[in-house]
């Protein structure tokens, strides 16, 4: 059965009360779908985009750790944001402040301080999609070491990783609400719970533990590399 023959059923066959109830059951609680495209919405250019058909094939498979995507989920009136990095091989996610702006600068500075709280070999790359707020894409590079590629328009599975965990933190981060109010550690909370959540494709691990063996055998291959 496809996603297609599911959305039918839910949002053109149900009636009524009937209706009510299997819209409350999805993640979003939206009782029409909305539409994934929109023709008439403009795109900004960003100036030395490298798309995504130019990244390495070795972050398509997952077999090699250390690439990214990332987004922004955006709070009530575009007033303020969350930035959301995952880890394509390990799942891990991490979350950028940003209650009062998201604008480029402040992307830039938020993202450099998340980056370096973890090894440099971690960051081999991220994927975002063509949204202004990379428009400083060229400094976070040079600042890093770190590769950013871009998605084609109208493309969110390109980020698919992403977009899956973007659609887990609008449990904790609803549509129509500010996030000024948020603190680094309620972010730092949410992230937590779900890097400690148990997913099949890691074999029932966590992100966290993943991560965990990750670092642990990164050190072992550089002791064992000095002696």
């Amino acid at each position: 059965m496809s996603h297609e023959t599911i959305y039918r059923c839910l949002y053109v066959q149900g009636r009524g009360a009937l209706r009510r109830e299997l819209a409350a059951c999805l993640r979003t609680g939206r009782a029409i779908r909305k539409p994934q495209r929109r023709p008439d919405r403009r795109q900004t250019r960003i100036p030395d985009m490298v798309m995504i058909s130019q990244r390495p094939a070795e972050a398509a498979d997952r077999a090699v750790p250390g690439h990214w995507e990332g987004d922004l989920i955006i709070g009530k009136d575009s007033g303020s944001a969350i930035g959301t990095l995952v880890e394509r091989t390990t799942r891990y996610t991490l979350l950028l402040h940003l209650p009062h702006d998201h604008g480029a600068l402040t992307v830039q500075q938020a993202m450099l301080t998340t980056i370096h709280t973890l090894p440099q070999h971690l960051w081999r790359s991220l994927t975002w999609d063509q949204g202004i707020e990379m428009a400083a894409h060229r400094s976070i590079t040079l600042a890093a070491d770190l590769p950013i590629y871009f998605c084609d328009p109208h493309s969110p599975w390109q980020r698919g990783t992403n977009e899956n965990t973007n659609g887990l933190l609008r449990q904790y981060f609803p549509k129509g609400h500010s996030f000024a109010s948020l603190t680094q550690a309620r972010l730092d909370e949410v992230s937590d719970q779900l890097n400690g959540r148990p997913r099949e494709t890691l074999g029932w691990r966590t992100p966290a533990e993943a991560l965990t063996q990750l670092l642990k055998e990164s050190s072992s291959a550089g002791g064992a590399a000095t002696r």
